[in-house]
């Protein structure tokens, strides 16, 4: 009985491993999607775009610790303007709400 049960424990956890593991290459995919482009697949944000947007190092506690979760969410999701109301980044089109949300903690994970 005893062996079941721990049986049944184990199969519980493989199967949310599992679970957590492909939300995980899936938001890892909509971040190579529809973020590396200007951020750069490690965050960094050393590509073309990003270099000449100025686009802060996401790979960095400093700048990791300026936002929030809830203010990523606000930001992919409606994009992000300047002092001077010009559009500084882009909303994400495209992605529902639990797959913004998904990337977030993506997001953390760059952090060095």
């Amino acid at each position: 009985m005893k062996f079941r049960a721990h049986l049944i424990a184990l199969a519980a956890l493989l199967a949310l491993l599992t679970t957590a593991t492909a939300a995980d290459a899936k938001a890892k995919a909509n971040w190579i999607s529809h973020c590396a482009k200007c951020h750069g697949e490690n965050g960094r944000g050393e590509t073309k775009q990003g270099k000449q947007m100025k686009i802060p190092d996401l790979s960095t506690k400093q700048i990791q610790s300026l936002f929030t979760d809830e203010q990523a969410f606000k930001i992919i999701k409606e994009g992000l303007r300047d002092d001077t109301d010009k559009v500084s980044m882009k909303a994400v089109e495209g992605l529902s709400d639990e797959e913004i949300r998904a990337i977030i903690p993506y997001i953390r994970t760059l952090k060095k």
